[in-house]
């Protein structure tokens, strides 16, 4: 008798797989679609758990992009303070594909974002509220600022090989007038004052979220034909949920909603792959092995395994490559020492401090 589950490989089949190897036996859990090579250059952005993937990406040897600079006069821990080098570009968490979206249309389309916020004589940006300690002295400091990091996007779009995006929320803040949507929830940091007759909550669905995201590919690919992107989704759970669900299950579902988007874009299109980080930190087959004890933050040995699975994957799809951790100009140096949570800048952090 025949059928085409015979000819199938055995990483198919759940026993082989994964019941009799273990969470340490896992192997082919990411067929990719193109070769990501040490000498490309590799934008990340989205959510926190994306630094983690830029930062391996550089200890490796692999290019990692970084369009926007700190000035000569900050370093180090100055300049990550002041949000440089944390992504390819200084916007801060960029959480929702809307927010990728709206980003990649205020840098190419020279859209209006209108809205900005003030308070005690301090000028803040709704799109990266935190991005600058105590805010900006002048209005004009702001949008000087927001111009450089627009082009900084613009040149990281246009000029990487690969762009890297976590995909981390599907909830989030928007002006009622302009849908304009916000980094945070107003109120929550200094700049402006929440109030219900401009501000809304809303919840991505898939559909809406699948909308957003395939219009920030177009656009991206609009201006880089060449362009790959590799999708992500962030394993770190909410720090707390605005939809009035329990966090528990408003994790499940916005994490649920993330997966089949970003899913459904790698079968879409022949230029975006999808890398399984989430499920390697979250499985039940793991369980929980990679969390702190909050059950939130991902432990180094859980960063480490990911990408283990990534190069794995890589080299057995395209064969190893010679990799040099050496510096160069527009790539992140390798780091000193070695990398913790604490050096992670993740914005939503910030709600925790109104849990009763």
């Amino acid at each position: 008798m025949s059928n085409p589950y015979k000819s199938l490989d055995s990483h198919a089949f759940w026993r082989p797989a994964v019941a009799e190897v273990g969470p340490h036996g896992l192997s082919k859990l990411w067929s990719p679609k193109f070769e990501i090579k040490p000498e490309d250059k590799i934008v990340t952005a989205g959510s926190c758990f994306a630094q983690h993937i830029g930062r391996a990406l550089a200890e490796r040897g692999y290019s990692w992009f970084d369009a926007e600079p700190a000035p000569p006069w900050l370093r180090g821990e100055d300049a990550s303070a002041f949000n440089y080098g944390i992504f390819s570009f200084r916007t801060g968490n960029i959480y929702t594909p809307k927010m990728l979206l709206q980003w990649l249309r205020l840098a190419f389309k020279d859209a209006d974002a209108g809205e900005l916020w003030q308070a005690n004589r301090r000028w803040f940006d709704p799109l990266r509220p935190v991005i600058e300690p105590n805010g900006f002295a002048h209005r004009a400091e702001l949008l000087d600022a927001r111009r450089s990091t627009l082009a900084a996007i613009r040149t990281a779009v246009c000029e990487a090989q690969v762009f890297v995006f976590t995909l981390g929320l599907t909830e989030s803040w928007r002006n009622v007038k302009t849908g304009m949507e916000y980094a945070l929830c107003p109120g929550t940091v200094e700049g402006a004052d929440f109030n219900s007759n401009e501000h809304v909550f809303h919840n991505a669905s898939v559909s809406e979220a699948a909308q957003y995201l395939d219009a920030a590919i177009s656009l991206m690919r609009t201006h880089n034909e060449s362009l790959k992107i590799l999708l992500t989704v962030s394993p770190v759970p909410l720090v707390a949920s605005a939809s009035g669900a329990h966090v528990l299950t408003a994790t499940s579902h916005s994490k649920s909603v993330l997966r089949a988007v970003a899913g459904e874009a790698a079968m879409q299109h022949a230029s975006v792959d999808y890398f399984p980080s989430y499920e390697i930190i979250t499985h039940p087959v793991f369980r929980g092995m990679f969390f702190k004890p909050n059950m939130r933050s991902v432990e180094p040995d859980g960063v480490a395994t990911v990408m283990e699975h990534f190069f794995a994957d890589q080299t057995r799809t395209f064969g190893a490559v010679e990799t040099s951790p050496k510096p160069e100009k527009g790539k992140r140096s390798k780091p000193k020492r070695k990398q913790t949570n604490s050096d992670v800048k993740c914005e939503e952090e910030l709600l925790d401090a109104f849990a009763k």
